[in-house]
């Protein structure tokens, strides 16, 4: 007997989705030096917190080994709490006629292969287009963080010297920047500056084309990194990240329905998903009280709902830098 719609899907192509998506995130996380990490980890609630010590630099003082030995103020360990946050998604319903598909009524490797990768891409852009837009706005809310080449005049679009700059913001711990997130028009507008050779890149012993200061790149045009402005200029960024400056948590609550309906000249079948994974940053809390629970994109996207929770930019998720777009 042919297997039913439901049973194909649940049975056969959702699970392989969860296989397909563990294999991919393995493979991103190893090319981003972990610097965005995607994970298979669980989630449990709206909010996920952690408690950690505060800095204890600021109890640092010097002794005079000869004065009296008088009293000083004590300076109390105090916890922090910061917190990560669960984001809801979903896909569909998307329709169509189970008669042109009928692989749904006796699944091969194929069409289990397609649909899950389908829907395992899917989940993994949006996972990843959300913490990059939640770090852009994490990030750009704080100056000491952001190298704006657009505040001055003329107007910088971005190159080496504006990333380096954007580097400079971490000071003597430059060196824990391990990626650059960047467009795909960014990367081939740096490529085309190595191209120049301007900067002195080239040795004919030893050519490299593109080297983001020595940095694993992600090319992704994730759409937080291009901001179109109105008036001009359109605004291109970089971001700069340490190792782990965002986690996703992959809640693994992937819920299904399909339904089949009459009523029309062809039987017409629609397919439903929902899902969840939680995001928490570097440096960085959810304001549960301004973000509130479930957040939507524009929430996730406004840099007020991450509050900075390390004492210095430096122990942070990382830097950004923005330029002109219009400036090649």
């Amino acid at each position: 007997m042919a297997l039913s719609h439901m049973q194909v899907f649940n049975e056969y192509i959702m699970p392989a989705t969860i296989e397909t998506l563990a294999q991919m995130v393995d493979q991103f996380n190893e090319a981003s030096a972990n610097a965005i990490r995607l994970t298979t980890e669980g989630f449990d609630g709206d909010f996920l917190q952690e408690s950690f010590y505060a800095s204890i630099h600021s109890a640092q003082r010097r002794v005079d080994r000869y004065a009296s030995n008088s009293a000083v103020n004590a300076t109390d360990l105090t916890q922090l709490k910061a917190s990560g946050v669960k984001v809801a998604g979903g896909f569909g319903p998307i329709r169509f006629e189970p008669s042109q598909m009928t692989w749904l009524q006796k699944p091969t490797a194929e069409g289990i292969e397609v649909a899950s990768r389908n829907f395992a891409e899917a989940l993994l852009a949006d996972q990843l287009n959300t913490a990059i837009a939640a770090l852009v706005a994490a990030i750009e809310n704080q100056p000491d963080a952001t190298y704006d080449g657009t505040a001055g005049s003329p107007n910088l679009g971005i190159s080496y010297r504006a990333i380096n700059s954007s580097h400079a913001k971490f000071g003597d711990m430059s060196a824990s920047i391990v990626a650059e997130v960047m467009t795909g028009s960014v990367f081939h507008k740096l490529i085309g500056q190595n191209l120049t050779n301007a900067e002195r890149l080239f040795e004919a012993r030893n050519v490299t084309v593109v080297d983001i200061l020595g940095k694993s790149v992600v090319v992704t045009d994730a759409p937080a990194l291009f901001e179109a402005a109105s008036p001009g200029p359109d605004l291109e960024k970089v971001l700069s990240l340490v190792e782990g400056a965002a986690t996703v948590y992959d809640s693994s609550d992937v819920i299904s329905n399909v339904s089949t309906t009459n009523g029309k000249q062809r039987i017409e079948t629609t397919l439903q998903v929902d899902y969840t994974f939680g995001l928490a940053l570097k440096g960085y809390t959810w304001d549960t009280a301004n973000g509130g629970k479930s957040p939507t994109d524009a929430e996730l996207a406004t840099g007020s709902n991450w509050d900075k929770t390390a004492t210095s930019i430096k122990h942070s998720a990382g830097v950004i830098a923005i330029g002109d777009a219009s400036v090649s």
